[in-house]
């Protein structure tokens, strides 16, 4: 009985569908700061859209890419650092904007796309520095085949994506 019982075990967690996920993580590092979007799953995620949204940040989060218009002191235009071979297209982002979207062509398990870029805060606090309570509130969303999920960034600058089933 109990190898019908182990046996059985097995082949459950065996069959059951494998969920890719993807943490996304902000640092911040003056005079660049960086999001890392990785992929901790199983499955490699295909033709999925990433969008970045600043706007619910606590401290009305944006881009600062040019050295005049909406950002204070230093500013940082988006570089890529990590998973070029990803993305079908690199994003645009223009001085003042709090949405970024990133179109994945493929991302393999373990892999990442990385970027720097300044982000300020608009709300009167020290706009150079972001703290990880800043961002509390920005979200991140994933669409793949036309299923979205979303998640919002904690106050440890993290936000945490469960994808749709793989195969």
């Amino acid at each position: 009985m109990t190898q019908k019982l182990f046996l059985a075990a097995t082949v459950l967690i065996l069959s059951s569908p494998a969920f890719a996920d993807v943490v996304v993580s902000f640092d911040e590092g003056a005079p660049k700061d960086r999001f890392t979007f990785h992929n901790t799953g199983a499955c490699t995620l295909t033709s999925a859209t990433l969008e970045l949204d600043l706007s619910g940040s606590a401290s009305g989060l944006i881009f600062d890419v040019t050295s005049t218009g909406a950002g204070v002191e230093v500013f940082q235009p988006l570089e890529l650092v990590a998973g070029k071979a990803a993305l079908t297209m690199l994003p645009t982002v223009k001085d003042g904007d709090n949405k970024l979207v990133l179109n994945i062509g493929a991302l393999g398990p373990d892999e990442r796309i990385a970027f720097t870029i300044d982000v300020d805060d608009t709300a009167g606090g020290r706009e150079i520095i972001v703290s990880g309570s800043e961002i509390e509130g920005a979200t991140v969303s994933l669409t793949v085949e036309n299923t979205s999920t979303r998640a919002s960034f904690s106050s440890n600058a993290e936000a945490s994506l469960i994808t749709p089933e793989c195969s």
